[in-house]
């Protein structure tokens, strides 16, 4: 079958966890066909890697920069646009139905007549959206809007619309396709509405982080003013409502992304919880071997920023080596990207000096800090799994987590954990590590020295989260789960494309559903036969078979 995948600044462009998941179900899943529509975050995103055969073709559109495509609308379209675009600021700021009709509207608007930015960008569309906010039943935080607000939503609106401008519903793009899967929610699954409405293709939508969680944080950072943040989020709540409401099937990552999704307004019935798939096999040497790490060592493996907490985990780590005093710990980060990054490293050094002056053995020794940041591909870290191996126990001290990428890592290396209860940690370590409150630097230590001093319950929980890990959150149960989806909302929705060759011949699938059942008696190579199901040999004619027709009978 062919599917479209929908992306947004991720694959194929960018190798991060976005992205990575992406090709491994493109890698995995060779019997299908993919083509690829990605929205870029800027140019330099856009140098395409190189990608196996099974992806046909990659169209890629901006979301960021200037998009003038020179379409003026005429006095009918212009009276068009004015009424759909009411419907959507009137949805987005005082909530209703009417957000949908204005979307759809636009983008049959936008099919007929060209792209949608000088009429976003136009007078007309300010004073539209400006009067959405002070209408009758408005959101009370628009009251104080400015006309800098209303500036700033529209721009901010016309790069969030403009997937509904491209020319990717074309008859050769997304309706030849059998199957749209949006690789995260927001503008990515903006090109499937618009497939769905008007091709009738089946839309799957996968997250594994919240697009409407992640815009409300970003407009807090940001610093926008709370009209702003108000506009942005109704848009981005009711964009991802209508996503929700018109998915066939929607695959959250995690519990945490599932109920947020529910609050949104998906519905349960047609959830299905797809863990992410990671790799196991570089894992594999840690997890196997005998050596449970040096067990005076507490690890931490991950991003240095703010939402990691380290100075929780510096300060928990002082009361632990008031009561260890061989205790160390080794923070393993990749080098810090941006300023915000580098203060924050620098911040928790300087801390980290504070707290633990360098101590030497005696008056002719070198003094040593007991907490050392280390860079993963260094000399004594080059991969890493080296970095989990360092110690006996590995510490997430998280304030803020989605699904949790280095606790998992640390399960396949068969570490015992100890977490804070944020994001989908219970989800994920299930009872195989120990868990306490976040901003909690003395629940922290406490857990930690319990572990430290039981190098058994430390073996114990290590075994079990490494089993946990292999059972649930590897690439196989995940390239199985969505194989099973696509079969499934392929077989109740009509073919988008010919289904016959040059000749009239039926081609149905490149591979037989049945192909995909577990088990061998679907055929093919090195299909192991029962006995029972054989042709008989000579002298051994059952009732009902011949030895002529017995092989042809199994198939």
């Amino acid at each position: 079958m062919r599917i479209g995948l929908l992306t947004d600044g991720g694959y194929p462009y960018t190798a991060g966890e976005s992205g990575l998941w992406c090709d491994r179900l493109v890698r995995g899943l060779a019997q299908h066909e993919f083509d690829v529509y990605a929205l870029s975050r800027g140019a330099r995103q856009e140098a395409l890697p190189a990608l196996p055969p099974q992806v046909r073709q990659v169209r890629t559109a901006r979301l960021s920069g200037p998009a003038d495509d020179g379409v003026r609308h005429g006095r009918r379209e212009r009276r068009r646009f004015a009424g759909h675009f009411g419907d959507l600021a009137a949805g987005i700021c005082a909530g209703g139905d009417g957000f949908a009709d204005g979307l759809y509207g636009l983008a049959d608007l936008a099919r007929d007549h060209g792209g949608l930015h000088a009429a976003l960008r136009s007078e007309a569309a300010l004073d539209t959206l400006e009067s959405a906010c002070r209408a009758p039943g408005a959101h009370r935080a628009l009251r104080g809007v400015t006309v800098a607000d209303v500036l700033g939503v529209a721009d901010r609106l016309e790069h969030a619309l403009r997937p509904l401008s491209l020319d990717w519903y074309e008859d050769d793009a997304l309706p030849s396709a059998d199957l749209c899967h949006a690789a995260s929610g927001g503008p990515a699954a903006l090109p499937g509405l618009v497939a769905k409405r008007f091709c009738g293709v089946p839309l799957l939508v996968t997250e594994y982080g919240v697009h409407v969680r992640a815009r409300y944080l970003a407009g807090r950072e940001a610093g926008l003013s709370a009209p702003v943040r108000a506009m942005l989020a109704g848009f981005h709540g009711r964009l991802a409502a209508e996503i929700y409401r018109q998915a066939a099937v929607i695959t959250p990552g995690n519990g945490h992304t599932r109920r947020w999704q529910e609050k949104c307004g998906a519905d349960r019935s047609r959830q299905r919880t797809v863990h992410p798939g990671m790799e196991a096999d570089r894992f594999a040497a840690v997890g196997e071997s005998d050596d449970a790490g040096d067990g005076h060592t507490l690890v931490w493996v991950g991003r240095i920023e703010p939402a990691k907490d380290l100075v929780a985990l510096l300060h928990a780590f002082a009361e632990v080596r008031k009561e260890e005093p061989a205790a160390r710990l080794r923070l393993f980060g990749a080098p810090a990207e941006g300023e915000e990054a580098a203060t924050y490293l620098a911040h928790c050094r300087a801390l980290a000096a504070q707290l633990f002056p360098d101590e030497a053995a005696d008056a002719h020794a070198v003094g040593d800090n007991p907490v050392s940041f280390e860079e993963i591909g260094g000399p004594e870290t080059p991969e890493l799994a080296d970095a989990y191996a360092a110690g006996a126990v590995v510490v997430l001290s998280s304030v803020v987590e989605g699904f949790p990428v280095g606790l998992v890592e640390a399960m396949f290396c068969g570490r015992a954990t100890v977490s804070t209860d944020v994001g989908a940690v219970v989800e994920v370590i299930g009872g195989t590590g120990l868990v306490v409150p976040p901003r909690n630097p003395r629940a922290l230590a406490d857990a930690c020295l319990a572990l430290l001093r039981d190098p058994e319950r430390r073996a114990r929980l290590g075994a079990a989260a490494r089993a946990r890990a292999l059972e649930l959150f590897t690439v196989e149960q995940n390239l199985t789960a969505f194989r099973g989806i696509y079969l499934e909302l392929i077989s109740h929705s009509p073919v988008q494309r010919e289904a016959v060759d040059a000749d009239g011949e039926p081609l149905p699938f490149a591979h037989p559903a049945e192909a995909h059942v577990p088990g061998g008696w679907a055929g093919g190579a090195g299909t192991h036969m029962p006995s029972w199901a054989a042709a008989p040999g000579p002298g051994l004619v059952g009732a009902g078979s011949a030895p002529e027709t017995g092989k042809e009978a199994g198939r």
